[in-house]
């Protein structure tokens, strides 16, 4: 598929799919004329990326990742380092502490909510 018919599938655009591929997330075949043509499979790799994004990774980390995940289930392959290993940890540790920290701010949120509701 071309990247237009990509972009449409994942509502991902055009210009973050180029990036993707400058990153190394993603690749693409060329045809004759230059234009890209992605797999079917290049959908379910787009929808990984972007969770992996959303979850708080950077592009560098995801270009680690990325090998060592299954697109089309999430599931890990059999290729993670101990490396990779620790740093997934460490995201994962860095990502409980916003969930934490956001936690609180609903607390002191709703406290103040609350207070308001009172007077």
């Amino acid at each position: 598929m071309r990247i237009g018919e990509l972009a449409r599938r994942t509502n991902v655009s055009e210009r973050s799919l180029r990036y993707y591929e400058k990153q190394g997330m993603l690749s693409a075949e060329r045809t004759p004329g230059g234009h890209r043509e992605y797999p079917e499979a290049a959908v379910d790799r787009v929808i990984r990326i972007q969770e992996l994004f959303a979850a708080g990774l950077c592009s560098e980390k995801i270009v680690q990742l990325l090998p060592c995940m299954r697109d089309t289930d999430g599931g890990p392959s059999a290729v993670a380092t101990p490396k990779l290993v620790a740093d997934l940890t460490a995201e994962r540790a860095r990502i409980d502490r916003m969930i934490a920290d956001l936690v609180r701010s609903r607390d002191t949120l709703d406290e103040v909510i609350d207070a308001a509701r009172l007077s």
